[in-house]
């Protein structure tokens, strides 16, 4: 080595200087990361976004869907020992609970499938409340647009005269 570059080396303690643009980049890349972190932790994300009471666990079709079809099945599913009746665009749905409905069980239509009633079905077992509009039933088809639903739904040792309810809205293209 030459005389020159120790001198150099010993004047400025065997360090370099930071490279400012170096630097830069590095606080660029920090920020970044921290926003993605923070992104991810604060995105409202699936039904986070909806505030639905705590009785109804899931509907279909969901708040504010854009493109539900004409004969979309509605359904409510609802915590266990609850009930529930439907109304769509202002028309309260008679409903029936799954088992009690009529239809041939006698042994020579065995393995024959019992066709529902059109109206509103409740599954006590699962607590689901489903309707499919059909012919004959007080909404054969959902008409393109907007239509608002509403679950009027109750705690089951309680009944109807506790109900609380819960609106939401959908659109058929």
């Amino acid at each position: 080595m030459t005389e020159t570059g120790l001198a150099t080396r010993t004047r400025t303690g065997g360090r370099r200087r930071p490279d400012m643009g170096l630097l830069i980049a590095c606080f660029v890349i920090a920020c970044g990361v921290v926003l993605i972190g923070w992104g991810m932790t604060a995105a409202i994300t699936g039904d986070d976004g909806v505030d639905r009471p705590d009785e109804i666990e899931n509907l279909s079709p969901v708040e504010n869907a854009k493109q539900a079809f004409q004969q979309e099945q509605v359904v409510v599913d609802l915590e266990f020992g609850y009930e529930a009746v439907l109304v769509i665009d202002g028309i309260e749905l008679p409903t029936e609970r799954l088992g009690e409905f009529g239809g041939d069980l006698s042994p020579d239509s065995a393995g024959q499938q019992i066709s529902t009633p059109p109206t509103a079905i409740f599954d006590p077992g699962n607590a689901i409340l489903s309707f499919r509009p059909t012919e004959g039933a007080p909404i054969e088809s959902f008409e393109p647009g907007r239509h608002q639903a509403q679950v009027i739904f109750w705690k089951t040792d309680e009944g109807r005269k506790s109900a609380s309810s819960y609106r939401w809205s959908f659109n058929v293209v």
